[in-house]
């Protein structure tokens, strides 16, 4: 039995405007992979989100009850601070000694500084933070060839064990008992407190370096503190870089309306472009690229609605005929 005429062209006229439609998903721009944990921004190249920022940061941040912290094998570190233009983090260990509180035990108090080998390349503390390793015994690797005379340790950037030594953390850590001198290393065997740089060592692993604390500060400014160790930032500055090669990628990937981001399988750079992703900008590809990268029920739906059209057209070419 023939549909009725009018029937017929509404459904005909419904399958085009829905063949015309465009693909599910394309053009509509994506969700950013900008965000926030509590006041601090999160944007590249670190990312809270999987497939967003540089893969060297990946699975390095999280957000929790808007804390960001920072994970490494050592251990979780408050991130108090990103400094995007001029590269750093400050992070704060809640086992970390510092001018107020001397913070040991036998057994080790925090584990300092660990970086995985392979992130090393994109984060490591900046040069100017010194670490400051607390009763560490004398079969420590710090002092195994350099007999009585303590070659490792040294002041960094102005902040040494002498200034430290006058913190009145000392006075309550003795409690009364003969303390430090203010000379920076004394003439004990180990000394009480050994200052180090990150780049003398290159792992600042307090159990494994046979210590009973750390502490570490930093400094921003070119002159040094005048009110010495009580005028020190007491925290671990990082700085963080990114490969020569990647460097231009995210300003070219941004430029063209993208979002910087990787690939969670190879770890390479990639630039999100809404539906689409590019391996650099989001002008580098041409219009089939981007309908090829819809969502995949949408080449099946376009196929249902040609093949419904068709029958459409057929029976209303066939009752044509047959009411003639």
């Amino acid at each position: 039995m023939a549909l009725p005429r009018p029937l017929l062209a509404a459904l005909l006229a419904l399958c085009a405007c829905a063949m015309a439609r465009p693909a599910a998903g394309a053009n509509v721009s994506i969700t950013t992979c900008r965000s926030f944990c509590g006041n601090i921004t999160v944007d590249y190249p670190f990312a809270l989100r999987p497939g967003c920022g540089h893969a060297g940061f990946r699975d390095l941040l999280f957000c929790i009850d808007r804390v960001l912290m920072l994970h490494l094998p050592s251990g979780s570190y408050r991130v108090l601070d990103i400094d995007y233009a001029y590269r750093g983090l400050t992070l704060h260990d809640p086992a970390m000694s510092d001018c107020r509180a001397i913070d040991r035990s036998p057994g080790g108090r925090g584990n300092g500084f660990v970086v995985e080998p392979w992130r090393a390349p994109f984060l490591s503390p900046d040069p100017d933070n010194v670490f400051l390793l607390l009763g560490c015994r004398a079969s420590s690797p710090l002092f195994q060839g350099f007999p009585d005379r303590h070659l490792p340790c040294r002041n960094v950037s102005g902040m040494g064990c002498g200034d430290y030594y006058g913190c009145p953390a000392w006075d309550d850590y003795y409690d009364g008992r003969r303390r430090p001198s203010g000379a920076a290393y004394g003439t004990s065997v180990p000394p009480e407190c050994c200052a180090v740089s990150w780049g003398a060592i290159r792992s600042v692993n307090v159990s494994r370096l046979q210590c009973e604390g750390y502490s570490s500060a930093y400094s921003l400014a070119p002159v040094r503190a005048a009110e010495g160790a009580g005028g020190w930032a007491y925290g671990i500055r990082v700085a963080w870089e990114l490969p020569e090669a990647n460097r231009g990628f995210c300003g070219a990937c941004r430029a063209t309306g993208g979002v910087c981001g990787h690939d969670e399988g190879s770890h390479a750079d990639l630039c999100l472009c809404g539906d689409w992703n590019s391996t650099s900008n989001c002008d580098s590809s041409s219009d089939s690229a981007r309908s090829s990268a819809a969502a995949p029920g949408t080449a099946a739906a376009s196929l249902f609605l040609a093949v419904l059209a068709s029958g459409l057209t057929s029976l209303w070419w066939n009752g044509s005929i047959g009411n003639m």
